[in-house]
């Protein structure tokens, strides 16, 4: 297997990892202070790591092109399929939803500096919506020159934005401890899903075709790398914003607008601002071409232009009035993701492992250490990231944002 394969696969589970997820992240960890968001980061990379590597172990079994779909009928039948298919639209919904809620707001804000353009949230919203669906409704060939384009332009403005940001950091924000017990659980939803690429992982394997060696290098490395440009990031954030200000902040625009007021530097907050802009444009790109494809191939009508139109209003229209109607609903449409990805990433792959070890058993090239209770715990896991989203919709626990 070539180097540049493997590399080229690494930078694509990197990058599906990156996305807004990112801008959640010091939203979501400023009542916690940074070593306990540290140490949930870690465990969130961990947790998502091992899923990865147990979805190689069921790659091992199926046809190297094999889905998601594919493998969970193949291991639990036509219920683990439709498990996976629900999921699948729901988390799709959920991050579009939340892209377009922070999307919008942001694309507002550029009407009015850059334009002096003053129109309603709700237009600015539906202006930004629309942009994004006509290029997704033109192909994925015009997505994957758009998003060449705005993906080099925002690694160069992550790498500006904490080169500037670094001199700023200071000490004393650092060692804050948790505001509230209750945050520390209440943030756990939007921090896993900040993790989660496991989407790419059938698209991976069949580009590398099941070499195993090459498949372990890349799950490790591609969760390793966003971990790294996280803590860089939270270091950046959470060092430079005290914790009360910090906490003050419930979307993408308020997040850089804190920033700005700290820093004062009109550089500096221009570059955090077109970061946040290209950070949530790439992933919104990214997950509806998904969705769309998705929808596509489900309900045939890719082939003609009024189907394909058709198709742009199933994907685009529920996350454009959840936004609508929810304009600062960015991090609760993240923390609603997490439902979904943990079913997709956390209890799907260990029900297909238990039952893939049980029909298998040494049959196995490829077995993930740890046994059954490593499966259990991770199960376990799962679980409680469900639990915790519930509790904070029946507001038993405080809602992030």
């Amino acid at each position: 297997m070539s180097n540049s394969k493997v590399l080229g696969s690494t930078l694509i589970i990197a990058g599906t990892t990156i996305g807004a997820g990112m801008l959640a992240l010091p939203i979501a960890s400023a009542g916690l202070g940074f070593m306990t968001s540290l140490a949930i980061m870690v465990a969130m990379w961990g947790l998502m790591a091992y899923t990865a590597l147990l979805m190689l172990e069921l790659h091992q079994h199926a046809d190297f092109d094999a889905t998601l779909h594919t493998l969970a009928k193949q291991f639990l039948g036509d219920k683990g399929k439709w498990i996976a298919t629900f999921a699948m639209l729901f988390l799709f919904y959920a991050l579009c939803a939340a892209y377009i809620a922070g999307g919008g707001g942001q694309f507002n804000a550029k009407l009015h500096n850059w334009f002096s353009l003053d129109v309603s949230n709700g237009v600015g919203t539906l202006i930004f919506t629309v942009l994004i669906a006509s290029i997704v409704t033109f192909g994925t060939q015009s997505v994957d020159r758009v998003n060449r384009v705005l993906f080099t332009c925002k690694l160069i403005a992550m790498a500006a934005m904490l080169f500037f940001l670094t001199p700023n950091i200071q000490a004393v924000h650092l060692v804050n401890m948790p505001l509230e017990k209750g945050l520390i659980i209440a943030a756990l939803p939007v921090i896993f899903t900040s993790f989660g690429f496991h989407g790419s992982i059938p698209a991976v394997v069949r580009y590398l075709k099941l070499d195993m060696k090459a498949l372990k290098k890349v799950m490790v490395f591609g969760s390793l790398l966003p971990l790294v440009v996280y803590i860089l990031w939270q270091l950046a954030t959470l060092g430079v914003v005290d914790q009360a200000t910090l906490s003050q902040a419930t979307d993408v625009s308020s997040l850089v607008g804190t920033l700005s007021q700290v820093i004062h530097n009109s550089v500096i907050s221009q570059i955090v601002s077109v970061f946040a802009d290209l950070a949530l444009i790439t992933s919104f790109l990214g997950v509806s071409l998904g969705l769309f494809e998705f929808l596509g191939d489900s309900l045939n009508k890719r082939q003609t232009k009024g189907g394909r139109v058709g198709i742009a209003l199933v994907t685009f229209v529920p996350p454009l009035c959840f936004a609508l109607f929810y304009p600062q609903g960015f991090i609760m449409a993240l923390g609603y993701a997490a439902i979904a990805l943990a079913i997709l990433a956390i209890l799907l792959p260990v029900a297909m492992v238990m039952k893939a070890r049980a029909l298998h058993q040494d049959k196995q090239a490829f077995t993930v250490s740890g046994g059954t209770p490593a499966l259990l715990l991770t199960l376990a896991a799962g679980i409680v990231i469900i639990v915790v989203q519930v509790m904070i919709s029946l507001g038993v626990l405080p809602a992030i944002g």
